[in-house]
C-alpha cells in the first residue's frame, strides 16, 4: 500500500467511526489506539475498507506510515490527554507535520496548545465534530480552525467526508486560533437550550396535558414536517415512539430523569458571561442539567412541599401555541448563540463568518434545522447586531411570542418548571424595552459605592444628592 493519507489516534467510538468514514471516501489512513487490541479489532471488523487502513502498533510506525506533510487526528478525551498525546508524537514528527484535536477542547487550551507549538515548525489545527457516532460514520459538521495553510492540506478529505447539503459539504475554515472549537462549544450550547426547552414543552404534554408518550410523540412527529423541522425534534418523536422491548412499557418512563454534561454547554455559558452578552436561555439549561443530578434533593422537597400540579382554570393551552412557543424560544436561543459568536470574534479577531456557520450545521451535526438557511440570509443581506432585529426574524417572532408568552403563564400558574423557555421570554421582553429599569440600580450603585451614572440630560458622570450615604 502507498502511504496513508492521514493518520488518526483514538478509536473510540467517534475515532472509529472517523476512522471509517476516510477510508469510504477513498483516502488511506493510519490508525493508533494505545491498547493495541483495540487497532486489531478495528482493523479487522474493516471488512473491505482494510485495504485503505494501515493498523500501527507504534507511534513511530503510525508517523512513518503518513505522507508527508504529516495530518494527524486526535480524537482522544479532551484535557490532559491531548496534551498528554502531542508530547508523545512530537519526537517522530517533522517540520510541517499538522496536529489535529477532534475532540470537544476547551478553546482556551486550543489556544495555548498554538502558543506551546510555535516556533516548532508543527501546525496545529483546532477542529470541532458534530454530529455524534452517525454523523461520525456518514458525515458530520465539521469546524476547523487554526493554522489555514495547513488546513488547505486537509480541506480535500475533510469536505469528502463531511455532510452535504444541497451537495455543499457542511465544513470550512472558520479563524485563526481556537475559532474552531470555540464555534462547537457555542453550537453545543445552542443544543443544550434547543433540548432543554423541547423538554420543557415534553413536561407539558405529560404532567400538564396528562398526555401518553406515543400520543406526544405523535404531534412531535408533525411538528417535524413544519416549522420546526430538525433533528432534534426528529429523534424526540422517536425516543417518545420507542417501547422497551423488556417490560412492554415507554422506553422514555423508563429512563432515570439525571442528564448528563461533559463541559462544552458549561463553557458556553461561562464564555458569554465573561463578554458581557446574555445568553440566559443557554444558562437556564446548563442550569437545569446541573439540578437534574440532584435527584435526591429533589424527590425530598417534592415531599416536603407535597407538591402538585394545579391545572389552570382556563382551557388547556392547544398544541399550536406548544409549538410556536417552542419556535420562538429556539429562535432566542440561536439569537444568543450568534451574539456571543459575534462578541468573541471582536474580542479574539477572528471574522468568523456567520453566514458560512450557519450553512456548516444545516446537515450532520445534532441542531440541523430547516432555519438555518434563514438565519445564513440574514446575515448575508448586511450587518446583523442580533437576529431578533433581522426583518425575517422579526416577523416570525412576532407571530410566536404570544404563544411563549402563554405557554409561560400556564406553565407557571400550574406549577410546571419552564426554565429555558422563560428565560427566553424575558430576554425578548428586556431586549425589546427601549428604557429599562437599570436607571434605579445605577442609583441604587452610586448610593452605597458612589460608582457614579450618566443623565438623560447632561453629558459625564454624574452623582446624586444622596449626602454621603453609603
Amino acid at each position: 500500500m502507498a502511504q496513508a493519507e492521514i493518520g488518526l489516534i483514538g478509536l473510540g467510538v467517534m475515532g472509529s467511526n472517523l476512522a471509517l468514514n476516510i477510508a469510504e471516501k477513498g483516502y488511506a489512513i493510519a490508525v493508533y489506539n494505545r491498547t493495541t487490541s483495540k487497532t486489531g479489532a478495528f482493523f479487522e471488523n474493516a471488512g473491505e475498507l482494510r485495504e485503505r487502513i494501515v493498523p500501527c502498533t507504534r507511534l513511530e510506525g503510525l508517523v512513518k506510515a503518513i505522507r508527508p506533510p504529516r495530518p494527524i487526528i486526535l480524537m482522544v478525551s479532551a484535557g490532559q490527554a491531548v496534551d498528554e498525546e502531542i508530547t508523545k508524537l512530537r519526537p517522530f514528527l517533522s517540520e510541517g507535520d499538522i496536529v489535529i484535536d477532534a475532540g470537544n477542547a476547551n478553546f482556551h487550551d486550543t489556544m495555548r496548545r498554538f502558543g506551546d507549538l510555535e516556533g516548532s515548525g508543527l501546525s496545529f489545527i483546532g477542529m470541532g465534530v458534530s454530529g455524534g457516532e452517525e454523523g461520525a460514520r456518514h458525515g458530520p459538521s465539521i469546524m476547523p480552525g487554526g493554522d489555514k495553510k495547513a488546513y488547505g492540506r486537509v480541506k480535500g478529505i475533510l469536505n469528502a467526508i463531511a455532510a452535504k447539503f444541497d451537495g455543499e459539504p457542511c465544513c470550512a475554515w472558520l479563524g485563526a486560533g481556537g475559532a474552531g472549537h470555540f464555534v462547537k462549544t457555542i453550537h453545543n450550547g445552542i443544543e443544550y437550550g434547543d433540548m432543554q426547552m423541547i423538554a420543557e414543552i415534553y413536561g407539558i404534554f405529560r404532567d400538564g396535558l396528562k398526555m401518553k408518550p406515543k400520543d406526544i410523540a405523535k404531534i412531535f412527529a408533525k411538528w417535524n414536517e413544519g416549522r420546526l423541522n430538525s433533528y432534534l425534534i426528529e429523534i424526540t418523536a422517536s425516543v417518545l415512539d420507542t417501547t422497551d422491548p423488556k417490560t412492554g412499557k415507554p422506553m422514555v418512563d423508563l429512563i432515570l430523569d439525571r442528564a448528563g454534561q461533559k463541559g462544552t454547554g458549561r463553557w458556553s455559558a461561562i464564555e458569554a458571561q465573561q463578554m458581557g452578552v446574555p445568553a440566559t436561555a443557554i444558562e437556564a439549561a446548563v442550569a437545569a442539567r446541573s439540578l437534574s443530578a440532584m435527584k435526591d434533593e429533589r424527590e425530598a422537597a417534592e415531599k416536603l412541599y407535597k407538591r402538585k400540579v394545579s391545572l389552570p382554570e382556563q382551557k388547556p393551552l392547544p398544541a399550536g401555541d406548544l409549538e410556536l412557543a417552542l419556535f420562538a424560544g429556539k429562535i432566542a436561543a440561536y439569537a444568543q448563540g450568534f451574539a456571543v459568536m459575534e462578541a468573541a470574534s471582536r474580542e479574539f479577531k477572528w471574522k468568523l463568518p456567520m453566514p458560512t456557520i450557519a450553512k456548516i450545521w444545516r446537515a450532520g451535526c445534532i441542531i440541523r434545522s430547516q432555519f438555518l438557511d434563514t438565519i445564513a440570509e440574514a446575515y448575508k443581506a448586511g450587518p446583523v447586531t442580533n437576529l431578533l432585529v433581522a426583518p425575517s426574524f422579526v416577523k416570525m417572532m412576532a407571530e410566536a411570542h404570544p404563544s411563549l408568552r402563554r405557554t409561560v403563564a400556564w406553565a407557571a400558574e400550574a406549577g410546571l418548571p419552564v426554565p429555558a423557555l422563560s428565560s427566553a421570554l424575558a430576554y425578548f421582553d428586556a431586549y425589546r424595552q427601549g428604557r429599562g429599569t437599570a436607571n434605579l440600580i445605577q442609583g441604587q450603585r452610586d448610593f452605597f459605592g458612589a460608582h457614579g451614572f450618566e443623565r438623560i440630560d447632561m453629558k459625564g458622570e454624574q452623582h446624586g444628592p444622596w449626602g454621603g450615604h453609603g
